[in-house]
């Protein structure tokens, strides 16, 4: 047996729920603890830890984060009322994910895994479009009103210095609603940096898109921020031979879907969120998209894209064999690992992320696939749908050759 490779320093680990903590327990014990030597500093994030703890474990495991710069998370319940009936919870929790990406003030980048054996929906695309989502306000920190009646509804700010400015919205003839979004300059040019940072690390063209023409002050700030920030990495990115590119949203919509991907398109809150799920659907699913929280000051959280896979997890409860598909999990994994090989400067588990990562996707491309895949993927005489038991050990048969 080979020597296993020694990470020096902690990886912050955060348990999930459901089937992917399931997942999750199978991926570590076939896949990483028989290859890594790993110190792991470990936060059951699971929901029923997260009500015993009054959630005071999210906080604690995103300090922890700030701490060692590297965590690898599993995917987690944000509870509805049916959620909390369901677990006899206290209350409905906040997102762990966004708790965290708060408190490191992170911008969330996700990457379709692409493989041969499942071409995108979107025939020209041959390389990954990486979607950087800025994760703070507009319509998930906004504050709504239903209107009952006629009447004017008024924007107003007051300062703490006494100066009062109010802005007409609309007059209201009858019943309707209103809304009101905010951002703050710091945290629109926290994005602009990691999404610079991210576009030299992987050596992308940066695209960034709003509706400037429309939005004349809130959306036009997103530009010039933009513009300011790019001047700092100008220099660096000429040198790289990579590209900032800004247009309107519609027209970006338009131009990647001509496009042959291989860049990093920063988007809004709200259009990451949906871009992001796009993106994702033409590749294949949700299972099989990579996503990664960077801070400005360094710190890395990755973890799977999509949730914790409920309706696998209650046949799983009675006794049945699921093809549930664990790639997200493996690819969070991996980059956790290969960003703390780079930070320490230990090759081999650099090396070991890269070998698991080829081995994951050519056992795909083998034909060994989930449900989910195999129902996606063209017609191909080795093509099989496997459980996720028998989906893990062909990966580590194909890992044990090339590591």
């Amino acid at each position: 047996m080979k020597e296993k490779v020694c990470l020096r320093n902690p990886i912050v680990e955060m348990d999930g729920d459901e089937m992917t903590r399931i997942l999750w327990k199978m991926v570590k014990e076939t896949l990483i603890f028989p290859y890594i030597d790993i110190s792991l500093e470990y936060y059951d994030l699971g929901i029923q830890h997260r009500d015993e703890t009054d959630d005071k474990v999210t906080l604690d495991a995103a300090k922890a984060v700030e701490k060692h710069k590297v965590g690898v998370k599993c995917a987690t319940i944000t509870p509805n009322a049916e959620r909390v009936k369901e677990y006899n919870l206290k209350r409905e929790y906040k997102s762990p994910n966004a708790t965290i990406r708060g408190y490191l003030d992170g911008t969330v980048f996700r990457t379709p895994i692409m493989v041969e054996k499942i071409p995108p929906a979107v025939r020209n695309w041959k390389k990954p479009i990486t979607i950087a989502r800025h994760a703070y306000g507009d319509v998930y920190r906004n504050a709504e009103l239903r209107v009952p009646e006629p009447g004017t509804a008024e924007l107003v700010f007051r300062s703490h210095s006494g100066r009062v400015e109010t802005l007409k919205i609309a007059d209201f003839d009858g019943p309707g609603v209103i809304q009101g979004i905010h951002n703050t300059d710091a945290s629109i040019r926290s994005f602009a940096r990691a999404c610079f940072i991210f576009g030299l690390d992987r050596s992308l063209d940066v695209w960034f898109a709003t509706k400037d023409t429309i939005s004349k002050t809130y959306d036009a700030r997103f530009k010039e921020i933009f513009e300011e920030e790019f001047e700092t990495f100008r220099a660096r990115f000429e040198e790289k031979g990579i590209s900032y590119f800004y247009t309107l949203i519609d027209d970006a919509v338009a131009r990647i879907i001509k496009s042959e991907g291989g860049v990093l398109w920063a988007c809004k809150n709200y259009d990451g969120d949906v871009m992001s799920d796009m993106v994702a659907s033409a590749c294949g699913s949700l299972a099989m998209m990579t996503s990664v929280l960077v801070s400005p000051q360094g710190c890395f959280v990755y973890e799977a894209a999509h949730g914790t896979v409920q309706r696998h997890y209650y046949r799983y409860l009675k006794g049945e064999k699921t093809s549930t598909n664990p790639m997200a999990l493996i690819f969070a994994w991996t980059g956790a690992i290969r960003k703390r090989g780079e930070l320490d400067g230990v090759a081999e588990a650099v090396r070991f992320a890269d070998a698991l990562e080829q081995a994951a996707c050519q056992t795909i491309e083998a034909g060994i696939m989930t449900g989910d895949l195999a129902a996606i993927a063209p017609p191909f005489p080795e093509k099989r749908s496997v459980d996720s038991e028998t989906f893990l050990e062909a990966i580590k048969e194909r890992l044990d050759k090339h590591f």
